[in-house]
């Protein structure tokens, strides 16, 4: 059985700049890649993610889902042979307080209705 071949993937950063590249298995989940960027996000960046859940990984116009793995993600551009994969990381973070805020903000109206006739 053939060993199985490391896919090579950097992640091109809001500003252009890179994190990467890092070698993973076919087998690596979108998780995993996301938990890695997040620990390797460079300190000097103003905007930076909290976590895994506020980054949103993009590769050839679609965005990853965390259950799928580097391999199905994979697009085959003619099955390029040590190709780095470029994919874009947005930053988006949790919108939990904007809900909460949105809620508080609701007050009760009072309806009536104002016709004017000219």
């Amino acid at each position: 059985m053939p060993e199985e071949e490391l896919v090579e993937l950097k992640f091109r950063l809001y500003d252009g700049s890179d994190i990467g590249p890092f070698r993973y298995s076919p087998a690596s989940t979108v998780a995993m890649l996301k938990e890695r960027i997040v620990a390797e996000w460079p300190k000097d960046k103003k905007i930076a993610p909290k976590g895994a859940n506020d980054v949103k990984l993009i590769n050839a116009g679609k965005l990853l889902e965390n259950n799928k793995t580097v391999g199905q993600c994979r697009v085959p551009f003619g099955d390029l042979p040590k190709a780095v994969i470029t994919m874009h990381v947005v930053v988006q973070p949790s919108v939990t307080k904007a809900k909460t805020e949105k809620v508080v903000d609701e007050t009760p109206r009072k309806n009536f209705c104002s016709c004017s006739i000219l």
